[in-house]
């Protein structure tokens, strides 16, 4: 494709690819529903400095993240899109960022195209830009962040070096400000060894400060503000979120060293075949300056993570960028010598991973359905599978003319799977779709009561209204509901019967109940049966009406 036209396409591909989706599913719990009230309740109350979830103080992560949420809600609406919006914003950018650096390291067309397009079609980056939370975003600005470096280390003037250090500065401080400490701390692991190899510490020492100055500049003004408004945020936020969650034995989601290994191969769908050729053609090449750079913004954010106590998959997301320069690098390298062997066991691999999964869910239906009275989800199930293998099939039988065939089944099959999931999983993982069917009932009564966090916050954003009673459950609200403001929104099991009478003498009482075992049906039989309920997979209404006088 010609050096004009092929951004355009991208963006235009990209833009079918992960806007058009965005509005076909519910949003998930516990995340998508958790960001969207979050951002919502910004919109409602005003408060753009700490945020606060359902009404309560939350302090697990800065404010700037939640901000691109919100403001993607106030330009789209309180919908799914508006909620979405800006991990498709943030997954896009991330995907210009890869073209334009690929041309800069390399001055290559089709070598800026052929990474953008890789990167764009990874099922995990994909699938992020799809769903709602601030992994899409800090993932982008620690893009920017090295990105900005190398285009500093790379620039013969000194005002365009000062342009990237500033830059770079910029992107720290708004990572900074969306999800904490680390996004000062990834650019300082790659920057450093990078710069003391080369022997460009003293242009480290010369640039380094304006880009400290600028992330500085960026950042402070919140930091100063969210700490006169919450004294305790940064000691909470900084104990809670960083030295606990990397380093404390009782740290969340515990794994061992290896974790992310298997799982960087599997983020590489739908071009893992193409893994062997370029870390050995990246190994060959490390002592050129570029490549080094690209190694140690892959292998030095995998290694921290590897050794922090706390693991979550979305950790790595930094790293792919790196990685798909390199699977492109390689790529096109074998494109221009007609070497097709790869692409071929590539097409192959996905090949034979569709057609086990097309198998697996026609057993399944057979033995076991899946989908019951549900042909338009099944059918989307099959087109994107046969998508899918159609374009590996591709592949594998014209390597050097269909090399991109992949690309375009990851992105269907991405595109279509969510909304083609079984009602059963779509009843129980989005209530909000559920809720949505009796908004206009649970809009008319006086008070809201909920057992479950997930449910709470999606009937918190589907009716605007974030004053949710948290009924027998706390979860990752203890630290705000240990406030005595926010106590009043706590509920306990011996407390419920005589906050419901209460409740019932003000007016009706919506109640969203998810029922999960023996302890969550207790929970419901302590509730007033003299209303209406309504039931979809785990999810129970109940519109209780007002007491009599």
């Amino acid at each position: 494709m010609s050096r004009r036209w092929a951004l355009p396409f991208l963006l235009v591909l990209m833009a079918l690819a992960y806007l058009l989706p965005l509005s076909s599913h519910g949003l998930w719990i516990p995340d998508e529903t958790r960001y969207a009230q979050i951002g919502q309740d910004m919109l409602l109350g005003g408060n753009w400095v700490s945020p606060h979830f359902m009404s309560v103080r939350y302090f697990e992560k800065p404010a700037a993240g939640y901000w691109m949420i919100a403001i993607g809600q106030a330009l789209f609406g309180q919908n799914l899109f508006g909620v979405r919006f800006a991990s498709a914003f943030s997954t896009a950018l991330s995907v210009v960022l890869c073209y334009l650096i690929a041309r800069r390291l390399w001055s290559d067309p089709r070598k800026s195209f052929v990474c953008a397009l890789l990167y764009m079609s990874l099922t995990v980056v994909a699938g992020a830009a799809g769903y709602a939370n601030l992994d899409p975003q800090f993932t982008f600005w620690v893009n920017l962040s090295l990105v900005a470096l190398w285009f500093a280390l790379d620039s013969t003037t000194g005002g365009k070096r000062m342009l990237g250090w500033a830059v770079l500065g910029l992107a720290c401080g708004m990572g900074f400000m969306t999800k904490g400490f680390l996004a000062w701390l990834l650019p300082v692991l790659i920057a450093l060894p990078w710069m003391l190899w080369q022997k460009r510490w003293r242009e480290l020492l010369t640039y380094g400060p304006l880009a400290i100055g600028v992330a500085i500049v960026v950042s402070l003004p919140w930091a100063l503000a969210v700490h006169a408004r919450e004294p305790d945020y940064w000691r909470f936020f900084f104990w809670h979120e960083h030295i606990r969650r990397f380093a404390g034995d009782d740290a969340q989601h515990d794994a061992p060293w290896w974790y992310y290994l298997p799982l960087l191969v599997a983020f590489s769908l739908p071009w893992v075949g193409l893994l062997p050729p370029a870390l050995k053609q990246a190994w060959q090449s490390r002592n050129q300056a570029r490549t080094a750079f690209l190694l140690l913004w892959l292998v030095m954010p995998l290694l921290f993570f590897s050794l922090s106590k706390g693991k979550l998959p979305s950790y790595i997301l930094p790293c792919l960028l790196p990685l798909t320069l390199l699977l492109g690098h390689a790529l096109a390298e074998r494109l221009k010598l007609e070497q097709g062997v790869f692409l071929r066991v590539n097409g192959l691999l996905n090949l034979a991973l569709g057609l086990l999964l097309l198998l697996g869910l026609v057993y399944l239906q057979l033995k076991k359905p899946l989908y019951n009275h549900e042909l338009h989800n099944l059918v989307l199930v099959f087109i994107a599978l046969i998508g899918w293998i159609i374009s590996n099939l591709l592949q594998a039988l014209r390597p050097l003319s269909c090399w991109a065939a992949p690309a375009f089944g990851s992105l269907l099959l991405i595109g279509l799977i969510p909304a083609a999931l079984p009602d059963s999983v779509v009843a129980n993982k989005t209530p909000d779709q559920f809720i949505l069917e009796h908004t206009a009932e649970l809009g008319q009564t006086r008070h809201l009561l909920s057992n479950d966090l997930g449910a709470a916050s999606a009937l918190a954003w589907r009716l605007q209204r974030p004053n949710v009673a948290l009924y027998n459950t706390i979860g990752e609200l203890k630290y705000g509901l240990a406030y005595p403001d926010a106590n009043k929104q706590r509920v306990d099991p011996n407390q419920v019967q005589q906050w419901m009478h209460d409740a019932r003498q003000q007016g009706s009482v919506g109640v969203v109940m998810r029922i999960k075992g023996d302890d969550e049906l207790h929970e419901l039989e302590q509730l007033p049966t003299d209303g209406k309920r309504y039931e979809k997979g785990n999810i129970v209404i109940l519109i209780i009406p007002q007491a009599a006088p």
